[in-house]
């Protein structure tokens, strides 16, 4: 695709965007991209930079966001209701055919809903945007446990590691260190995700309680953690969740992810703080991230995240 239509194509969705949340009701915002404090999940680098500036002015060291989350419940706490924001996000070490190290994600909050009302909303959003293009897709729904069933005849909850690992024999995977969430994981991106039909939106929800990053946990047998993944054709768009909002809770994801960075020799970010103070003010809320460049090569019909920037890392 040339870059001037995939600039083109960008600035069509961006004001589908724009106009999808206006008719609804939801205020777009701005937060800052550099922060005192960093993204604690294990398998997500965080640029760092320093400020030179007057001391009085905070911390001298800045982590690059990796997501305006937040920030965005920051706001939430304090009171601003449902709102989205559309900008640029950064993660180290992510470059190549389908990842940019610098990247647009939508982000957006809805006040007293739940992960499954969000996900259908996520739908429309993404359902409109393929018709820029004249596109359409079929949509699946699906639990999380059942999909593991119904696709690959294993029960993600009781199967055992040799029975999780037996599908993935002819993938070459270093075993070492590797959980049992690890290896469910690669399961779905090895072995579901690729087989994903292009033309259908595949919504994954409910998924293990072991996997709930900042999602609330639903008790049961088994619990489960209240989120969802969407999926057009084999690219994974949007992460959600029902947010948790026990500021206890989440330090204590906070120091778990910690303890798993320390183990691999990572280094360990400042905690957000000002994040942890504000939980215990969000309003019962769901919340999902959605990648630009993922949709635009969905809606432009490529495989390489080049082909929907204006100058990929390489070139700028």
């Amino acid at each position: 695709m040339k870059h001037l239509d995939a600039l083109r194509l960008r600035a069509r969705l961006y004001a589908l965007i724009r106009g999808f949340f206006a008719e609804r009701g939801v205020l777009e915002v701005e937060t800052p991209i550099l922060s005192a404090a960093g993204n604690t999940e294990p398998n997500i680098e965080s640029f760092a930079t320093a400020f030179s500036g007057h001391v009085d002015a905070g911390a001298r060291e800045r982590w690059l966001r990796t997501s305006p989350e937040f920030a965005l419940k920051r706001l939430l706490a304090a009171g601003v209701g449902d709102c989205y924001e559309l900008g640029r996000v950064f993660r180290n070490g992510e470059a190549g055919g389908r990842h940019n190290p610098e990247f647009s994600m939508l982000e957006w909050y809805r006040i007293g809903w739940d992960h499954r009302r969000l996900m259908h909303e996520t739908i429309e959003l993404v359902s409109a945007a393929l018709a820029l293009q004249g596109g359409r897709a079929e949509i699946l729904i699906e639990g999380y446990r059942q999909l593991f069933i119904d696709e690959l005849v294993l029960d993600p909850v009781h199967a055992s590691l040799e029975e999780l690992r037996a599908p993935l024999a002819d993938v070459h995977i270093d075993p070492v260190g590797l959980t049992r969430d690890d290896w469910l994981d690669l399961l779905l991106t090895h072995k579901l995700q690729p087989a994903f039909p292009r033309n259908r939106i595949t919504v994954i929800h409910d998924y293990p309680a072991s996997q709930c990053a900042l999602a609330k946990v639903r008790p049961g047998d088994p619990p489960l953690a209240e989120r969802f993944e969407l999926y057009l054709g084999p690219y994974e768009l949007a992460n959600g969740y029902h947010e948790l909002n026990d500021a206890a809770e989440q330090r204590r994801r906070f120091e778990q992810d910690h303890l798993r960075r320390r183990e691999r020799g990572l280094r360990e970010p400042p905690l957000d703080e000002h994040l942890l103070a504000a939980l215990g003010d969000l309003p019962d809320c769901a919340g999902v991230a959605l990648g630009i460049e993922r949709l635009l090569m969905c809606l432009a019909g490529t495989d390489a995240i080049a082909d929907v920037l204006a100058f990929p890392f390489h070139e700028a």
